[in-house]
C-alpha cells in the first residue's frame, strides 16, 4: 500500500468499526465512512471490488487494532455511497460493486475540459486512446476502468458534447 495515504484520526478508535445507534453520531460515522471510502480507492485507482475482499482490506481491517467492520456495517456504509451517486451495485446480491470516487458526470467533465484544452474538438478516439494513450498520461482518468469511462461518455452524450461510435476495433467516442 501508498505510504503517501493518511488514516482518518477515527481508525484508530476502536467504536468507529462498531455502527452507534445513535441517530446524530451514526450519521458523522457513516459520513466518515464513505469520505474514507472514497478516498482510499482514489489513492488506489480502485474502481470496484467485491464486499468480501472491501471487508479484508486494510479499508474495514484494522490490524493493529485488531478491529474489523462487520460485513453487515460495510452494507450499510456502502448503500450510503449508492444514495450518494458514489456507487453502483454490479448484481442482485449486492456482493460486488462499482466505486466511483468521482461520479460520471464529474468524470465527464474533466475529459471534455482536456478535450477542449488541446484543441481535439471534432476527433473520435478509441476508448483505450482515452485512457491509456500517450496524450492523457498526465491527466487525472488516465488509467480509469472502462465501466466508469463509458458512464462519463454517456453522460457527455446526454450534454451532446460526445457520442458513442463503433469503430473497427472496438468502440471509441466523437467529441463535439
Amino acid at each position: 500500500m501508498a505510504m503517501s495515504f493518511e488514516w482518518p484520526w477515527q481508525y484508530r478508535f476502536p467504536p468507529f468499526f462498531t455502527l452507534q445507534p445513535n441517530v446524530d453520531t451514526r450519521q458523522k460515522q457513516l459520513a466518515a465512512w464513505c469520505s474514507l471510502v472514497l478516498s482510499f480507492c482514489r489513492l488506489h485507482k480502485r474502481s470496484s471490488m467485491t464486499v468480501m475482499e472491501a471487508q479484508e482490506s486494510p479499508l474495514f481491517n484494522n490490524v493493529k487494532l485488531q478491529r474489523k467492520l462487520p460485513v453487515e456495517s460495510i452494507q450499510v456504509v456502502l448503500e450510503e455511497l449508492r444514495k450518494k451517486g458514489n456507487l453502483e451495485w454490479l448484481d442482485k446480491n449486492k456482493s460486488s460493486f462499482l466505486i466511483m470516487w468521482r461520479r460520471p458526470e464529474e468524470w465527464g467533465k474533466l475529459i471534455y475540459q482536456w478535450v477542449s484544452r488541446s484543441g481535439q474538438n471534432n476527433s473520435v478516439f478509441t476508448l483505450y486512446e482515452l485512457t491509456n494513450g500517450e496524450d492523457t498520461e498526465d491527466e487525472e482518468f488516465h488509467g480509469l476502468d472502462e465501466a466508469t469511462l463509458l458512464r462519463a461518455l454517456q453522460a457527455l452524450q446526454q450534454e451532446h458534447k460526445a457520442e458513442i461510435i463503433t469503430v473497427s476495433d472496438g468502440r471509441g467516442v466523437k467529441f463535439f
